[in-house]
C-alpha cells in the first residue's frame, strides 16, 4: 500500500521539511554526515514520517486475523473469544525465522511479535479496563510471512500462525518444576526473545507484577506469581507445541534475549534485566544445544564491567539462583547497567545491548548502545571487550549525542545494526525513530534515521528480510501519550478514522527503486 507520507498535502510539506533539514538516501552521504556530526531531522506530529527513497506498507495491526478461526475486530465490543486469536495491543519485533526454499522458490518465514502490554485507558471504550480481554490481548503472535511479487505479506490463515496468551497452557522444567508441579497455564508480560541457533524460539517474560495485580481474582492461578517471569522456549515452527518455561535460566524481569553457541556446540542464553541498575546475564547449557532439554542443565553468570573488559562471575548452584536471580547476582557483584533492553548478535559474534538510561547516566555505563566482543569470539569464554557504539543522546538533539532511550536493536548481517526508540509516549521535538547505525570501519557509530514514528508512539524493534530488500519494523502504542484515552488520543495513526482508536501496527520498508535497504 502507499505510504501516507506519499498521498497527502501534509506530506508535501513533511518532504519539503526533510529536504531542508539535509535527508537523504542511504549511501555516500553516511561518511560526511558523521564527519559534520548531522543528521535529517524528522518533526513530532500525528502522522509518520519516511526517508526519501523508502515506502512503508502495512501488514497487521492490532485486532487484525492472527488464526485461522479469527473473529472481526470489533473495537467497541471487545471480547476474549475474538482477542485471543487476533494481533495483540502492543508489539515488540523478536525475530523472524526463514525455511530453506521450497519447490516454487519463494521467500517464506514465521514472523514473531510480543504483545508486552494493555493500556486499558487507550485499548478499551471509555477506558474501563477488562482484564480478562486484556490478558489474551498481550503475550505473543507467531504470523506467516512471504514475499508476494515484490512485497511481503502475511498469509492470511498460515497453518504456522499462532497466538499465545494467558491462557495458554505450558510447562515448566528445571530446578522449579517440582513447587510448581511440572505445569503453567499462561505468558505474562511478554517482553523479547530471538529464533536460536538449534532452531527453538525463545519468548522472555518481564516483570509479572503489574500483571498479576491487574488479573488477581479472574482465577486462582494468578494468585501465584511464581509461574510468571521465565524465558520461554519452544518449536515455534509446529503450531501444536507446548511452550516450556526454562527455570535453570533464572526468575526475573527480562527485557530480551539472544542465543548463541560455544565452539565447542553447548547452547549460550544472553538476557537483560530490564530494571533501572539491571544486570546483563548469561546462561551456559552444560551439554550440546542439540539436546532436546539442553536448557535445564547449566551455568548461570552475571556480568562484571571494569572499563572496557567484562568477566563473567558465576553464580552459586544454589536454589536462590532460579528465583532470587536478581538478589544473587548483586551479591556476587554484577555490574548495574542503565535500564538494560535491548539485545542482538550479528554475524560476526558482536553482542549488542541497549541500555535506555538518559544522557546523565553516572559511571560505570552510561545509557546508549553497548558493543561486546568475547575473547577469542567463543561466547563460552570467561571475558569479553567492551565499547560504547553510541552514547544515549539528548532530549531533541539527535546528533551527535546518539539516540535517546533505544530500545530495541537488531543486527542485519551487513555490519550494521538497526535501532528503535522508546520514549514511553513522551512528546518532544523529534519522534521515535528506528535508525541504521555502522558499526565497523571508518563509520563505525554513524547515524541515518529511516523512519520517525507517529505522535506518541514507540520503534519495537525489527527483522530483515531473507535478502535483506525489506525491513520489518513494530510501530507500538500510537497516540498512547502521557494523559491519552480512548476518547482522547493523540493520533488515530495509522487510518484516521474518527470511528477507530489508534492501533500498533508491523509495517515494513523497501527502496521504492528496488535493492537492499540500507544500502
Amino acid at each position: 500500500m502507499p505510504t501516507q507520507s506519499e498521498n497527502t498535502p501534509r506530506a508535501t510539506t513533511r518532504r519539503r521539511l526533510l529536504r531542508a533539514a539535509g535527508a537523504l538516501p542511504f549511501g555516500p552521504a553516511l561518511p560526511a554526515l558523521a564527519q559534520m556530526g548531522e543528521a535529517p531531522a524528522f518533526l513530532t506530529q500525528t502522522s509518520d514520517t519516511v526517508a526519501p527513497g523508502y515506502q512503508r506498507d502495512l501488514l497487521v495491526r492490532w485486532g487484525d486475523r492472527v488464526t485461522p478461526d479469527a473473529r472481526p475486530w470489533i473495537p467497541h465490543e471487545p471480547t476474549v473469544d475474538a482477542a485471543e486469536t487476533q494481533f495483540g495491543w502492543d508489539g515488540r519485533i523478536i525475530g523472524l525465522w526463514v525455511p530453506p526454499a521450497g519447490a516454487d522458490g519463494v521467500p517464506r518465514g514465521v514472523l514473531t511479535v510480543a504483545h508486552p502490554t494493555v493500556d486499558p485507558a487507550m485499548a478499551f471504550p471509555g477506558g474501563l479496563d477488562q482484564p480478562d480481554v486484556a490478558a489474551v490481548m498481550q503475550g505473543a503472535s507467531l504470523l506467516n510471512v512471504e514475499k508476494q511479487r515484490d512485497r511481503w505479506a502475511v498469509v492470511d490463515g498460515g497453518y504456522q500462525s499462532r497466538r499465545l496468551t494467558a491462557n495458554t497452557l505450558c510447562r515448566i522444567s528445571g530446578g522449579a518444576a517440582g513447587p510448581l508441579g511440572g505445569a503453567v497455564r499462561g505468558l505474562l508480560a511478554v517482553s523479547g526473545g530471538c529464533w536460536t541457533p538449534w532452531g527453538s524460539l525463545l519468548l522472555t517474560e518481564d516483570n509479572p507484577g503489574s500483571w498479576i495485580a491487574r488479573l488477581r481474582g479472574l482465577e486462582p492461578r494468578f494468585e501465584d506469581p511464581r509461574g510468571f517471569g521465565w524465558v520461554v522456549e519452544l518449536d515455534g515452527t509446529e503450531p501444536g507445541s507446548v511452550p516450556v518455561k526454562r527455570s535453570s535460566l533464572g526468575r526475573f524481569g527480562h527485557g530480551d534475549a539472544a542465543a548463541a553457541l560455544t565452539r565447542d556446540g553447548r547452547a549460550v542464553v544472553y538476557m537483560s534485566d530490564r530494571r533501572p541498575g539491571g544486570f546483563l546475564l548469561r546462561f551456559t547449557s552444560r551439554g550440546p544445544a542439540r539436546m532436546p532439554d539442553a536448557l535445564d542443565a547449566g551455568i548461570l553468570a552475571v556480568a562484571r564491567i571494569e572499563g572496557e573488559r567484562l568477566r563473567w562471575v558465576d553464580l552459586p548452584r544454589e536454589p536462590a539462583a532460579l528465583t532470587d536471580t536478581i538478589g544473587l547476582a548483586a551479591r556476587m557483584g554484577g555490574t548495574g547497567l542503565v535500564q538494560p533492553s535491548g539485545l542482538a548478535l550479528d554475524a560476526d559474534g558482536a553482542l549488542f545491548l541497549t541500555c535506555r538510561g538518559s544522557p546523565g547516566a553516572v559511571p560505570p555505563m552510561p545509557g546508549g548502545v553497548l558493543q561486546i566482543l568475547p575473547t577469542g569470539g567463543d561466547h563460552g569464554a570467561d571475558t569479553a571487550a567492551v565499547a560504547t557504539l553510541l552514547p544515549s543522546g539528548s532530549p531533541g538533539r539527535l546528533a551527535p549525542g546518539g539516540p535517546e532511550h533505544p530500545d530495541t536493536v537488531t543486527a542485519d548481517g551487513a555490519g550494521r545494526v538497526w535501532i528503535g526508540t522508546d520514549r514511553g509516549g513522551r512528546v518532544g521535538a523529534e519522534p521515535d525513530m528506528l535508525l541504521c547505525c555502522q558499526t565497523r570501519g571508518p563509520r563505525r557509530g554513524a547515524l541515518f534515521p529511516l523512519y520517525g514514528a507517529p505522535r506518541a508512539a514507540a520503534v519495537g524493534g525489527a527483522a530483515v528480510a531473507p535478502d535483506g530488500e525489506a525491513l520489518f519494523a513494530m510501530v507500538r502504542t500510537p497516540g498512547a501519550e502521557p494523559g491519552a484515552s480512548w476518547d482522547r488520543p493523540g493520533t488515530l495513526w495509522p487510518a484516521f478514522d474518527s470511528k477507530a482508536p489508534p492501533r500498533s501496527a508491523l509495517v515494513t520498508f523497501t527502496r521504492i527503486r528496488g535493492g537492499r535497504v540500507g544500502g
